[in-house]
């Protein structure tokens, strides 16, 4: 959690003092209740400005930490937010060789997600991140353990070091993702497209890699033990 707190707290500071005005606009929130941030919170994000979602997406963090009774009612404000502001492209629509650069607000609302205090999740529940367009988007360290990513495109992610046990990653694009020393102890990862992924080190014991594709795919030092191999694809 060390790495993503250290990178991208500092991301969001430099992103928030490009849109101080907007801050010091919606300071008077800070005099609402909980509930009343909250509503206004909502009202921000579907204005769907990145200046606003920015501060408000902040704001929902501050809250969370405050208020932990609202901890779940946030995060799923925010992935409800990122799934409807950032959803799943075919790949046949993405012009190839384009430069990816993932939306500011939508960077800063993972990683909120991302370096949440997962004790506070209630059992039984999952972040559900599925069916969504997260292209170059830099979660090293991140938590997202048992999240759901199902057919998400993570590909060009920075997933360094980053907590992937037990993820639903069934038909996810990780194409060139970097996951150098991931966890992704007994993750799926069946019809996952993994060509040219970097998995240094990566731990997937008992990970189902059934019909994925790892052609190009960086393989040193990965642990494989009990792993589901079964038709995987490691060339052409």
């Amino acid at each position: 959690m060390k790495n993503i707190l250290q990178t991208n707290n500092s991301f969001l500071a430099k992103i928030l003092l490009r849109v101080h005005p907007i801050q010091e606009k919606f300071n008077f929130t800070r005099y609402q209740s909980p509930k009343q941030r909250l509503r206004t919170a909502i009202e921000q994000l579907a204005n769907n400005t990145i200046e606003t979602s920015l501060v408000v997406v902040n704001d929902l963090e501050q809250i969370s930490q405050e208020y932990p009774q609202y901890h779940w009612l946030i995060m799923d404000i925010l992935t409800t937010f990122v799934r409807n502001n950032s959803p799943y492209i075919p790949q046949k629509k993405i012009i190839s060789n384009s430069t990816v650069k993932i939306r500011t607000d939508i960077q800063a609302a993972l990683t909120v997600i991302a370096r949440r205090d997962a004790n506070k999740d209630p059992e039984n529940e999952q972040i559900d991140l599925s069916h969504t367009d997260m292209r170059g988007v830099n979660l090293k360290g991140a938590n997202l353990e048992q999240t759901n990513l199902y057919q998400v495109n993570l590909s060009g992610a920075n997933l360094r070091k980053a907590n992937l046990e037990g993820a639903i990653l069934s038909a996810a694009n990780l194409e060139g993702a970097n996951l150098t020393e991931a966890n992704l102890k007994g993750a799926i990862l069946s019809a996952a497209n993994m060509e040219g992924a970097n998995l240094s080190g990566a731990n997937l014991h008992r990970a189902n890699l059934y019909l994925a594709r790892l052609c190009g795919t960086i393989l040193d030092g990965v642990i494989l033990n009990e792993a589901n191999l079964r038709e995987v694809k490691f060339s052409e």
